[in-house]
């Protein structure tokens, strides 16, 4: 009897699938924004054939390690930070994500805090909404402008990381006529390569933009890559946008940097302690702070159930996955002897 547990709800979109292809299919009864306790992760793994994960849930040795006929690793998302892939490979069972699919989704929303904490969207509702609008005036709520706008200068975008979602920033910003800054080294080759983007230093890229947008994987190397220096090479003008991963950002670091004037604001979708925040974020007027929602369309989150649940049944079929982020594990004698291939 085939089994797949998942640790919190997925669309039906996803779910439908993992019903006509298991025998059972185990949801956690957990709230939509409530957490499943470890405990109930842990029991719901231990007897499961797949384990279908969020990013919200540890993939741990110890719940990998807790289970000898786990076939796989299904995550929903496309980063898998929460997943401990080397010990996964180690013990021959595949993990896969859901890549791609959301970065125009994740764009779109990137763009919208980069145009919500330019032209002070928030503030002005919140000033709408408590009735505060008497009169209007040349000083009332000034922003600043994303295109040439009033002076007629191109404004500057800087992206760090030209994957996917940086590549989709850079396409939203040619309407704005905007010019485009790069910094991901490995990708340094294909940037250069092109005559609508220009490859800059990270330190270069942060002196010269008006926006500073972050789309870059969270790992050793970038981990508080924008902490105090970072904010000190910014224009006291510019603004930062993290939709990326929080710990990129030290918050702690943003939260003085804005206070004392040294950047103008920033727009947040992740967060480095999630869902806590640093204290006095909120209070910063110049701030805009969403609760991680950068692929919250029903298109994507529907699409991304279903390539999550095409993983899994994958693994559950013993074939590769389409979306394996270890593929390597499928030569190994560890992989073999858990799924019985010859």
């Amino acid at each position: 009897m085939s089994r797949i547990f998942v640790t919190r709800p997925i669309p039906e979109a996803g779910l439908a699938l993992l019903r006509g292809a298991a025998d059972e299919v185990e949801v956690a009864p957990t709230g939509p924004t409530d957490s499943t306790p470890r405990e109930a992760v842990l029991a719901g793994a231990r007897s499961a054939d797949v384990h279908v994960s969020l990013l919200t849930e540890a993939v741990d040795r110890e719940l990998l390690e807790s289970n000898p006929r786990l076939l796989g690793v299904a995550n929903y998302a496309v980063g898998f930070n929460n997943v401990d892939v080397a010990a996964a490979t180690g013990l021959g069972i595949p993990v896969s994500n859901t890549p791609g699919v959301l970065t125009d989704t994740t764009a779109d929303l990137a763009w919208t805090l980069l145009m919500s904490v330019a032209r002070r969207i928030v503030p002005a509702d919140r000033y709408m909404r408590a009735g505060k609008y008497r009169i209007w005036g040349p000083s009332l709520m000034l922003g600043a402008d994303v295109s040439r706008g009033g002076d007629g200068r191109r404004k500057v975008l800087g992206i760090v990381g030209f994957g996917r979602i940086g590549q989709g920033m850079h396409r939203r910003a040619q309407g704005f006529e905007m010019r485009v800054l790069a910094h991901d080294p490995p990708m340094k080759a294909l940037i250069e390569a092109r005559d609508d983007v220009e490859y800059a230093e990270f330190d270069d890229l942060l002196a010269a933009s008006d926006f500073v947008t972050i789309h870059t994987d969270l790992n050793p190397t970038t981990h508080h890559l924008f902490g105090a220096a970072a904010f000190r090479r910014m224009k006291a003008t510019a603004y930062l946008i993290n939709t990326a991963r929080g710990p990129v950002v030290d918050e702690a670091a943003l939260v003085d940097a804005i206070r004392g004037g040294e950047i103008a604001g920033a727009g947040l979708d992740v967060f480095e302690r999630e869902p806590a925040f640093e204290p006095g974020l909120a209070e910063l007027d110049g701030v805009v702070m969403l609760p991680h929602i950068a692929s919250a369309s029903v298109a994507t989150r529907d699409r991304m159930a279903t390539m999550c649940a095409e993983n899994a049944i994958a693994h559950l079929r013993r074939e590769p996955a389409p979306n394996c982020v270890n593929p390597e594990v499928y030569e190994t004698s560890a992989y073999r002897q858990r799924t019985g291939s010859p």
